[in-house]
């Protein structure tokens, strides 16, 4: 016989929004994640202000900031020429203005710390989802491989690019850049003696670049221009790694081939970048019943602009703002009401996510560019002295404070 369980909320996703979606909001959730672990693909992931905000919200930052350092200022080297630009990141936001690098599975770790023991139930695959009416209300029904039956008043999809809660809802699927991205991370035991800039090259169809998130450690990758169904190599890193070093021996730095050839072979990837069209975001169903999406099973990116998991901690902030509004309005979890509480999200998230998603798309297509000269002007002059300035500040957002919500419902935002 199907083991049945009720629950109140539902979260699909043991990624960076899963796990932040209900910190501090004291109402029991439980996480479902497939993997039999959290995941740590992609070694590290760029923070800038905006996510710290979140974090802050969340109240986990410090645990972070302890760690990592801000980045104040990157370098762009044109291969073809020589010629290096500086980047700063300074005057962004009065809050911590500069972006950190952080390594993506203490993230991660951060924010399950915060969960209750026994929130995250791993090695959860999902089979189906069904909704059922009841008394005007819905209750969403989760049905897992190994036959376990999941019935909950909110089912939140935080199942990543491919998610299974994002198709339910009849989100297109996320479409390929044009361009693939290969990332590691390299460990030098002795110390590798760079500073904390972040170092970039650019030529006709590639850019690469690495930075340092510690004493020991670099965090590094190429992206390049790929065919419409790129390759996905990451189950053969030593073949990734040969062609890197063999194909571009004569065009990277002496010392970026270095921290390539020394990578740390199990944290290497390879694969197309993806996103979902902008116009899928801003005008598709993300709201049916009591279910909804955050993060990339809203609205994959493509990297350029390192926002993928800044969004991802804002949606989880965003959505937790307005439960808990809810939970102090109501004096508890109403069913009737939870889809008034959705679309509230939804409007304030759907704007945004939008305008990200397409500026990500095109600032790795400007920056990537090409050989014809007018591509190298508006990648060297346009995009990097004029626009790219003012994309850096969008990261200065502000997405709230969550109410402190005590289990008999009233707030407390004293904390």
């Amino acid at each position: 016989m199907a083991t049945i369980l009720e629950e109140e909320v539902v979260i699909i996703g043991a990624g960076i929004a899963g796990l932040a979606v209900l910190e501090r909001l004291g109402i029991r959730a439980l996480v479902l994640e497939r993997a039999d672990g959290l995941r740590a693909t992609g070694a590290a992931i760029t923070l800038f202000p905006n996510a710290w905000r979140a974090l802050d919200a969340l109240g986990v930052s410090h645990k972070l900031t302890s760690i990592y350092v801000p980045t104040k200022r990157g370098f762009v080297t044109n291969l073809g020429t020589g010629a290096t630009q500086e980047i700063s990141f300074a005057g962004t936001s009065e809050i911590g203005s500069e972006p950190r690098y952080v390594h993506r599975i203490k993230l991660l770790q951060a924010l399950a710390d915060e969960l209750p023991m026994d929130t995250i139930h791993f090695s959860a695959k999902v089979a189906a989802i069904e909704t059922e009416s009841l008394e005007g209300s819905f209750v969403h029904v989760v049905h897992l491989g190994d036959g376990t039956i999941i019935k909950a008043k909110i089912l939140i999809g935080c199942d990543g690019v491919h998610s299974t809660v994002a198709r339910w809802l009849g989100l297109s699927a996320p479409v390929e850049s044009g361009r693939s991205a290969i990332r590691g991370l390299t460990v030098f035991p002795e110390g590798h003696g760079l500073n904390r800039d972040v170092r970039q090259f650019v030529d006709a169809g590639i850019r690469a670049g690495y930075v340092a998130l510690n004493e020991k450690e670099i965090y590094w990758f190429h992206t390049y221009n790929s065919s419409p169904k790129g390759e996905n190599r990451s189950a053969n890193p030593e073949l990734i790694q040969k062609e890197l070093l063999e194909n571009y021996a004569e065009i990277f730095p002496p010392l970026f081939l270095d921290i390539i050839r020394h990578c740390d072979l199990s944290t290497l990837t390879e694969a197309p970048t993806v996103f979902r069209y902008p116009w899928d975001i801003m005008f598709g169903n993300l709201r049916k019943g009591n279910v909804t999406v955050t993060g990339d099973a809203m609205h994959p990116m493509t990297p350029d602009l390192g926002q993928g998991g800044c969004l991802a901690l804002e949606d989880a902030v965003v959505l937790g703002r307005h439960i808990g509004n809810s939970l102090i309005k109501h004096k508890g979890l109403v069913s009737g009401g939870i889809g008034e509480v959705l679309d509230g999200y939804i409007k304030e998230r759907r704007w945004r996510v939008t305008w990200l998603v397409a500026g990500s798309y095109l600032s790795g297509w400007a920056q990537i560019g090409g050989s014809k000269w007018w591509k190298k002007f508006l990648r060297d002059v346009i995009f990097y002295k004029l626009l790219f300035p003012k994309l850096v500040n969008v990261v200065g957002y502000d997405c709230g404070k969550l109410p402190r919500v005590t289990f008999a419902g009233e707030s407390d935002n004293s904390k």
